[in-house]
C-alpha cells in the first residue's frame, strides 16, 4: 500500500514539474512577442510610480507606448494603475503627465486608475473602451508578462496583442511568473487575483 502511495505522489510531482517547464518555456518565448499591428488603442499597465514621476520600470513602458503612438499603431494610450495607500498620485497619472511633457495631446490619453491587479486594470481599461467603441488594443507591459497579459486579455474577452518593452526576463522574473501562470491557468486570472492582487 505504501509502494503505491509513494509511486502515486511520484507521478503527481513529475507531472507537476513538467506541467511547471511547459509553462516556463510558454513565458520565455511569449516574452520574444512584439506586435505592432494597427489597433484601437495602446494600454500600458501600470508600475510603481515615486510622487508622481515614473519608476524606471514604468518609464520604460510609457516610452515604448509613446514610440507605439509616434510609429501609427494607435491614436490612443490608456493608461492604468492606481496608487499604494500613502501615495499621492496614481501610476495612470504619473504616465499621464510623463506622456503630456513628452508632447502627446491631451485628447489622445485616458486614464483608467481604478484596479489594484494586472487583471482588475484590464477590466477597467476593458470598460472604458467598450463605451467608446474601441474593440482592438495592444498592451504594453516588461516582456515577462506577455503569456500572463495574453491570458488575461483571452479571459476577459479582448482582442489584444502585446508589445513589450523588449527587456530581457531575468531567471528569477521567469520563475515567479511562471508560477503566477501556472496558477492563472488552473484557476482563472480572476480568481488567482482576487486572491493575491
Amino acid at each position: 500500500m505504501t509502494k503505491w502511495v509513494l509511486r502515486l505522489l511520484g507521478v503527481a510531482a513529475g507531472a507537476v514539474l513538467v506541467y511547471a517547464a511547459i509553462t516556463a518555456v510558454q513565458v520565455v518565448s511569449s516574452s520574444r512577442t512584439d506586435d505592432r499591428s494597427p489597433a484601437d488603442a495602446i494600454v500600458v499597465l501600470g508600475a510603481a510610480q515615486y510622487d508622481g514621476t515614473p519608476s524606471p520600470a514604468l518609464q520604460r513602458r510609457l516610452d515604448h507606448a509613446l514610440d507605439l503612438y509616434r510609429d501609427g499603431v494607435a491614436t490612443e494610450i490608456v493608461l492604468t494603475g492606481s496608487k499604494q495607500p500613502d501615495d499621492r498620485f496614481t501610476e495612470a497619472f504619473a504616465g499621464y503627465k510623463y506622456l503630456i511633457a513628452a508632447g502627446v495631446p491631451e485628447q489622445d490619453l485616458r486614464l483608467v486608475d481604478d484596479g489594484a491587479s494586472t487583471w482588475e486594470s484590464l477590466a477597467a481599461a476593458q470598460r472604458v473602451l467598450r463605451n467608446e467603441g474601441a474593440e482592438s488594443v495592444v498592451l504594453v507591459s516588461d516582456s515577462y508578462h506577455n503569456r500572463r497579459l495574453q491570458s488575461i486579455a483571452s479571459e476577459l474577452g479582448l482582442d489584444a496583442t502585446v508589445s513589450s518593452t523588449g527587456s530581457r526576463p531575468t531567471p528569477r522574473q521567469v520563475a515567479n511568473e511562471t508560477a503566477r501562470v501556472s496558477v492563472g491557468q488552473l484557476l482563472g486570472y480572476r480568481r488567482l487575483f482576487n486572491a493575491t492582487g
